[in-house]
């Protein structure tokens, strides 16, 4: 059993079933020089190495990681660019493409490298110099993306979870655990405590225009209900996923399609339960950590899906200052600088690291309902969408079109879901990616809807 987070001395290395997506997902992340793409000239300071990266796009975010990079990394400055996956995709593209490189590190979500792993370095020996920082295996084997060499090294991750307000409590059905719950135990809860708190719904959803509503149809509902994501989309499992919603949907703010982060509705008391991405509840229980419960998100017939969102670093082939950057990633894969990440962004460490004492309680609670969703028994691992490039923002429309049909305008399920796979296959067939997990991956054989 695992320990629990927010004791000294708690192990933060997520091993074989505790792999966190740091979404982080997330979740969630133009050089209009000579190659096109980003500016890549995002320090003033002479010699910096620029470092491209989809990750900490939000100003505060990276104002804190750039003071990060400042404070830790010795040898020179690092100019931190921020840019949209279609935009980094680009850049690297037209940046190796034509030999004229200018970026020195990358960083991005899996997804942002697996159309590219013949762009970067291969980095078999900087894995083998970190071997000390106990990558869990299976995240390191995610970044062997170019004939099992490695493209990119973990660099941290995320995901997402429950925040539950200890007043919605009082309404938990009998026998339930709330570390343990059912998605029908959720269903129950939910429609208990409108009821009893004069018909106001005490449940909330991320679905406004900028919400991350589409990961938890993704890596939560479908893979808990159905085994996977793509292949099962329209499967009879996948109707009943469905139809399972619109019951939740019945039960939940109906706000909630204003809302684009939970943190906020829920420090408002608007919603006493939300799910989101970590780094969009943190700040809930910021002021009274006490009054709150982070937990995993529920488990369906299937088991218990979630989403892994890890990020990584890799160097792009022909960068300028190839040798730096292999420092900025040893530096960025230290115990230290991995918890400095956690303490100040609220992304979780790839590398062994004991919780320190001084983490704030809203990390630390979500870092043990972070472990409890990995350690579960039938975790089920979900990957983000992988491959799609521009076409990901499309597919992520899809389901939010189902979404929008099923739940809101009262569609019937299965046609809807046919028809939103034709379009779905459509894309698939243009992009000619394999599947992800939880579907199963095979090297050369489209991804398609079943």
């Amino acid at each position: 059993m695992a320990r629990h987070a927010g004791r000294p001395g708690t192990d933060l290395r997520l091993d074989r079933r505790r792999l966190l997506g740091l979404g982080l997902a997330a979740g969630a992340a133009p050089l209009l020089g000579a190659c096109g793409g980003a500016s890549t000239t995002g320090s003033d300071e002479e010699g910096a190495i620029t470092f491209l990266s989809t990750q900490f796009t939000p100003v505060e975010e990276r104002q804190r990681f750039e003071q990060i990079l400042r404070d830790r990394v010795k040898g020179g400055a690092v100019a931190y660019n921020t840019v949209e996956p279609n935009v980094f995709s680009s850049t690297i593209t037209s940046q190796v493409g034509a030999g004229r490189v200018q970026v020195s590190l990358a960083g991005g979500l899996h997804g942002d490298f697996a159309p590219h792993a013949d762009k970067f370095e291969n980095l078999d020996d900087l894995a083998g110099k970190l071997a000390d920082r106990r990558i869990p295996t299976d995240l390191a084997d995610l970044g062997k993306l170019s004939g099992g060499a490695t493209t990119y090294l973990p660099w941290m991750q995320a995901s997402y979870v429950l925040a539950v307000n200890k007043r919605a409590l009082q309404w938990l059905p009998s026998g339930a655990d709330v570390q343990n719950l059912t998605y029908d135990q959720l269903l129950t809860w939910v429609g208990d405590a409108r009821r009893a708190n004069g018909n106001k719904p005490v449940l909330g959803l991320p679905c406004g225009p900028k919400g991350l509503y589409h990961r938890f149809f993704q890596g939560y509902l479908l893979p808990s209900f159905t085994g996977g994501q793509m292949t099962t989309f329209r499967s009879p499992a996948a109707v009943l996923a469905w139809q399972y919603m619109v019951e939740l949907w019945a039960q939940t703010a109906p706000a909630s399609t204003n809302y684009d982060n939970m943190q906020e509705p829920l420090q408002r008391g608007e919603v006493l339960i939300a799910w989101d991405h970590v780094a969009r509840l943190v700040n809930a229980p910021a002021d009274k950590p006490d009054d709150w419960i982070m937990a995993p998100a529920p488990r369906g017939p299937q088991g218990l899906g979630y989403l892994l969102v890890v990020a990584g670093l890799a160097i792009p082939k022909g960068a300028p200052d190839a040798d730096r950057a292999r420092q900025v990633i040893e530096t960025l894969t230290t115990p230290d600088v991995q918890l400095e990440v956690l303490r100040r962004n609220a992304f979780f460490p790839v590398v062994e690291a004991a919780l320190p004492t001084d983490l704030p309680p809203a990390v630390a609670l979500e870092a043990e309902a972070v472990r409890r969703q990995q350690d579960a028994q039938g975790a089920l691992l979900a990957l983000p969408p992988v491959g799609l490039g521009a076409k990901d923002g499309e597919v992520s429309q899809i389901f939010k079109n189902c979404f929008k049909e099923i739940c809101l305008d009262r569609r019937p399920v299965q046609q809807v879901l046919d028809r939103q796979a034709q379009q779905l296959n459509a894309i698939l067939d243009e992009v000619k990616v394999p599947c992800w997990r939880p579907d199963p991956v095979v090297a050369g054989q489209t991804c398609r809807v079943q």
